[in-house]
């Protein structure tokens, strides 16, 4: 599904948590500090929500300090300062997602650049990437913790625009996030939306200007739009 009078990117933006790289391996950790494995949904849900609310009033901490606070809630407050910190040490072990790695060859051949963005800690993305020889891929992973925000606010996409060089019309979010690709649409970027988290679009999001089921199918219809 295209908009009419999209035009092909001049930048890229990907997404990183659950986008470029996949967040399953991290039960693992849950399971060794004796947590039951499916508190990873909720612990990382609380910690997009904290950040969004902490946004809103003014100023969000660091992902990784939100990220702690809503482990130790999650946990009910079992975990001990080591295990926490084991745990969230686990974000710079993850691995790329197939469908994200598949992506990054096409946008490298077409002469886009592409960021990651995030608004955790760049080294997620970075050391992904450089486990895979393909640290080469992203120009930059830009983070909206030097803004002291969480996306999806217009202000973290206008901030990536800047720092990219790019105007907002010409520059394209790529996201499993629906609430991610509905900020990126109503900021004035090109959404690219990939249902493979979702399942669907919900009928409340901001349409993306592209939607298919992986990162990769998103990518080639953004490079398929007209110059």
């Amino acid at each position: 599904m295209t908009r009419a009078r999209a035009r092909k990117p001049r930048a890229i933006l990907f997404d990183v948590l659950e986008t470029l790289v996949r967040l399953e391996p991290l039960r693992e950790r849950f399971v060794e500090v004796g947590r039951p494995e499916h508190e990873l949904e909720l612990f990382f849900a609380r910690t997009l929500r904290d950040g969004m609310a902490y946004t809103l009033s003014g100023e969000a901490p660091p992902f990784r300090e939100v990220a702690a606070a809503q482990l130790a809630l999650t946990s009910g407050h079992t975990l001990n300062t080591g295990q926490i910190e084991y745990v969230l040490d686990g974000f710079t072990q993850l691995p790329l997602q197939p469908d994200g790695r598949r992506a990054l060859d096409p946008v490298s051949e077409a002469g886009v650049p592409a960021y990651g963005f995030t608004h955790g800690s760049a080294d997620v993305l970075e050391r992904a990437l450089e486990r895979e020889g393909l640290r080469d891929r992203i120009v930059r992973v830009l983070s909206t913790r030097e803004i002291g925000i969480f996306k999806p606010p217009a202000r973290a996409y206008h901030w990536a625009c800047e720092r990219t060089a790019t105007r907002p019309e010409a520059t394209a979010l790529v996201a499993v996030h629906s609430w991610d690709t509905s900020g990126a649409a109503r900021a004035g970027l090109l959404a690219g939306f990939a249902t493979r988290l979702e399942g669907r679009l919900p009928t409340i999001a901001e349409p993306p200007h592209v939607t298919a089921e992986g990162v990769d199918e998103v990518v080639a219809d953004l490079l398929a739009l007209p110059d």
